[in-house]
């Protein structure tokens, strides 16, 4: 079975996510890769899919127990044999993992770095054909999240030379890509870096005062939605989760306090929806699928980049608007500190929390700063984050941009951000003395901006990423090629105007304003919700294990009355159209015959909502009261005005006549340019079965409306 057909089979999408077809193809090849993908980008499609595709076992490593069984039911309702192996399990269970191994009957085994060691016995003669290291960046010092049991894996390539292996993280820049592969002996192995890009979720940072009040205020405006609120402590996870419960939020604590039972409790009832907010650890959440969890709050500063990165990406996963909340205090910064002294790498450590410190501080947008820590540009502001949608003031800076730039490229990118200022400034220290800095032509080229301004200003060019630090460089800034635009080819820079601190204090407290939610029919998604919560019940599954919340959400766009209409919504599987197709189908029928005088027609749904007339009397052909006002005269556009629909829904009604009593001229009702697009890729579009991924082979480019009257001209044509 070909790639795609097993993708819409098993999981239900018609097309992979960028880069996931590369990567497929090249393990399948039998290639070694290190593939970093952001938290929601699809990274587990990479091991999963191949793995129905070769004929060994595909041997997952995944770091924590607790999440193990979740995403093996995920697997098992989408209709794969996988299984896995760990210390949660009883002697029994573990033998009736093992005889299914033994068997041949399982494509996928998730595992614990700690025991591979005992799995390693059992695997000896059964083909291993690809080994897949999650969250990969635990075995390097260089990562945010190092883990001495993920040590043992460099092994892997000599126990099991017939496999080939892909390491895999959300999260992890260049140095520690680098000793990933050199850890687990696969030096030469193809990186696939993804877009850390996530557009749908709002990024906003507010400073740390009255934190619970404002909290409360957020949640109001979020009731009935999932979210995970992160905390540095466990008592202050016990604390927050008390208070919110007092406040009548349904609220609970996780943290390596409470009991393995309890947390795999808390765990369970968050993901089947049964409790909307977990208040936790950064421990919650690695490896969780839950797709509708709507906002993410970090009550305390994370201590890098890649962690916050990494935890705000368990939000929003179906790919619907969520946010992100980040309160920042002094206090934070202060205790991480602390917690940094005491590490292995405590240089590192504190030179990443400075970062996140900076982003938390930025006057430039949030977007671009996270993407440019993952050397990832944006060219325009996100405008989705609390900076971009308050504005500060902005001057044209390229002079001092340019006075920065050139001082790092004359210190032979040998200085720390501190190191740089004060060569800008002139000043004579023993750091710029002994580095014998005060001897380039840029040294005291800055002094009169004062130091704190500097410090901005070079902080802002990191943020937009035309410096970079380099952490395993003793934290020595690099011109990006963006920067050296700025030096050598005229590119302008602007900065942000250093507020005075009492304006600053005053930006940030206003509240951004909510997005408003994605237009559907918002009685039948819950009543899609309800039966969702019903089947899942009943199957001990959680619900987004039958489908996620965007899933739903196409239903009630869409409203499916038929089962190839039901086949076509994005996440419904072959197997998840079998297992649940007829149990959602009567739900969306009995709907609709429930509220025959408000029905809203899946076509109309994404318009703007506009008054209608009531029919009276018998029902009228919808087809042919827009074929009437066409052939009166009217242009697509007008009868779609008249009648209220899309201009798209006009285009589908007079197709059909065409298609019928070819009386009406549709060769006028197509640009020449969408038209000669659709005949040249014609072979490789015309048997789809639905007009989604024909428009998704376009990127969009011709409207559904020109897509069903080309389709329909060229179709004709073949015949003939």
């Amino acid at each position: 079975m070909k790639k795609l057909e097993l993708l819409k089979k098993y999981f239900g999408y018609d097309s992979f996510r960028p880069l996931q077809e590369q990567v497929i193809d090249d393990v399948i090849a039998g290639k070694d890769l290190m593939v970093v993908m952001p938290t929601g980008g699809g990274k587990s499609m990479c091991f999963q899919l191949p793995s129905l595709l070769l004929d060994g076992i595909t041997l997952v490593v995944s770091p924590l127990i607790a999440l193990m069984k979740d995403q093996v039911d995920a697997l098992r309702a989408n209709g794969i044999p996988a299984s896995y192996f760990n210390s949660s399990q009883d002697a029994k269970q573990q033998e009736e993992m093992l005889q299914e191994l033994r068997s041949g009957d399982l494509k996928l085994i998730y595992a614990a770095p700690e025991s591979i060691g005992l799995l390693n016995n059992h695997l000896q003669g059964i083909p291993v054909s690809l080994i897949a290291v999650d969250e990969a960046h635990c075995i390097s010092t260089w990562g945010h999240d190092f883990r001495p049991a993920y040590t043992q894996l460099s092994y892997f390539k000599t126990s099991f030379p017939e496999a080939n292996l892909i390491a895999l993280t959300a999260t992890a820049d260049r140095a520690t890509r680098a000793d990933i592969k050199k850890q687990l002996g696969i030096q030469n192995a193809q990186e696939y870096v993804a877009s850390f890009d996530r557009p749908n979720l709002t990024l906003e940072v507010r400073p740390g005062n009255n934190r619970l009040q404002q909290m409360r205020r957020f949640l109001k405006k979020n009731k009935d939605e999932s979210g995970i609120i992160y905390c540095l402590s466990r008592k202050t996870c016990e604390s927050i989760a008390s208070k919110l419960t007092a406040y009548g939020f349904d609220a609970a604590a996780y943290h390596a306090g409470l009991s393995h039972e309890e947390r795999e409790n808390v765990q369970e009832i968050f993901i089947k929806d049964d409790l909307k907010i977990v208040c936790a650890t950064i421990a919650f959440g690695m490896g969780i699928d839950k797709s509708n969890v709507r906002f993410v709050i970090h009550y305390n500063m994370p201590k890098n980049i890649e962690g916050y990165y990494q935890e705000i990406g368990r939000a929003g996963r179906d790919g619907l608007n969520s946010h992100a909340l980040l309160f920042h205090s002094y206090a934070d910064v202060i205790q991480l500190r602390k917690f940094a002294d005491g590490s292995g790498n405590a240089e590192v450590q504190i030179a990443k929390l400075e970062r996140m410190k900076q982003f938390a501080e930025a006057l430039t947008c949030r977007r671009k700063m996270l993407l440019s820590y993952f050397n990832e540009y944006l060219d325009e502001d996100c405008g989705n984050c609390d900076v971009c949608l308050n504005k500060p003031d902005f001057f044209d800076a390229t002079l001092q941009a340019q006075k920065a730039l050139s001082a790092i490229v004359r210190t032979g990118e040998r200085a720390s951000l501190n190191l740089l200022i004060d060569v800008l400034r002139g000043a004579q220290n023993a750091a710029v003395m002994e580095s014998g800095f005060q001897a380039i032509k840029t040294y005291g080229a800055g002094k009169e901006t004062s130091w704190n301004d500097w410090q901005q200003y070079i902080v802002q060019m990191i943020n937009q990423g035309l410096i970079e630090i380099a952490f395993h460089e003793q934290n020595h800034l690099k011109i990006t090629p963006q920067g050296k635009e700025v030096l050598f080819d005229g590119r302008k820079v602007s900065l942000a105007v250093i507020p005075k601190p009492e304006e600053l204090a005053a930006k940030r407290a206003q509240q951004t304003q909510e997005a408003l939610p994605t237009e559907v029919n918002r009685d039948l998604y819950e009543a899609l919700r309800k039966t969702r919560l019903q089947l899942a019940n009943s199957s001990n599954l959680a619900p987004y294990m039958i489908f996620s919340d965007a899933t739903l959400k196409d239903m009630a766009a869409r409203i499916p009355l038929e089962d190839n209409e039901f086949a076509d919504i994005v996440g419904v599987g072959t197997h998840k159209h079998d297992t649940y197709g007829v149990p959602f189908l009567r739900m969306l029928k009995e709907w609709k015959d429930s509220r025959k005088e408000d029905f809203v027609y899946r076509e109309e749904v994404a318009k703007p909502k506009r008054k209608k007339k009531k029919a009276s009397g018998p029902k009228k052909d919808t087809v042919m009261e827009s074929v009437k006002l066409f052939w009166d005269g009217k242009t697509v556009e007008e009868v779609a005005e008249i009648r209220g629909f899309q201009p798209s829904t006009i285009l589908a009604h007079l197709t059909k006549r065409y298609e019928s009593h070819n009386d009406i001229d549709l060769e006028k009702l197509i640009a020449g340019k969408d038209y000669d697009l659709i005949a040249e890729d014609f072979d490789k579009v015309k048997d789809y079965d639905s007009l989604k991924p024909v428009y998704e082979h376009f990127d969009g480019q011709i409207d559904y409306g020109s897509l069903r009257v080309g389709l329909t001209l060229l179709k004709e044509k073949m015949v003939v």
